[in-house]
């Protein structure tokens, strides 16, 4: 009886000994796919949520994620959209448990010139925010190069026309933190 007991002791404490081993295994699986996930892949799995996105101009953008480019997001609200250059975020707050992966080819191609081409069609008036901080620049976008864009700049308020330009400034697209339409 002694020795049936004891047997029995040493298998529970080896098949105890196994699933450690196994459950040790499949977090280390799990910390090592995790580590693989970039925040593109992160963010896709977060459209229709509302998100809090700090730049590092400084500023901070709430609203629904409702587009998701190869370099750029969009958050709207009911009284604007504002794209968001991802090299720019220096935060996401608002993140649900959601990773989606794989994107489509056309997802993938829709970078930052992509979508600053579609606001230039558009001649939506847009502010500019800047990632050094230093207040934004409002106006219209006229054209879009590879990588950087011009905007001819207008007081608030004023609809673009020859005589109502200020100035037109040539901006870099690392120069990006956020461009907001409304």
């Amino acid at each position: 009886m002694r020795w049936k007991a004891l047997f029995e002791d040493m298998e529970a404490q080896l098949e105890a000994a196994e699933w450690g081993e196994r459950e040790a295994e499949i977090a280390d699986r799990v910390r090592r796919d995790q580590g693989m996930v970039t925040l593109a892949e992160r963010l896709r799995g977060q459209t229709g949520l509302t998100l809090k996105v700090g730049t590092s101009g400084g500023d901070l953008f709430e609203g629904e994620l409702t587009h998701l480019g190869s370099e750029w997001l969009v958050l709207s609200t009911a009284a604007a959209e504002t794209l968001v250059r991802l090299g720019a975020i220096q935060h996401v707050e608002g993140l649900g448990r959601r990773i989606a992966g794989e994107t489509s080819r056309v997802q993938a191609a829709l970078g930052l010139g992509s979508a600053l081409r579609t606001l230039a069609r558009e001649r939506r008036p847009v502010a500019v925010h800047r990632t050094d901080g230093r207040g934004r620049i409002e106006g219209t976008i006229d054209r879009v190069g590879r990588d950087f864009f011009e905007i001819a700049a207008v007081l608030p308020g004023e609809v673009r026309r020859s005589a109502r330009v200020i100035t037109v400034y040539a901006v870099p697209f690392s120069g990006i933190a956020a461009v907001a339409s409304r």
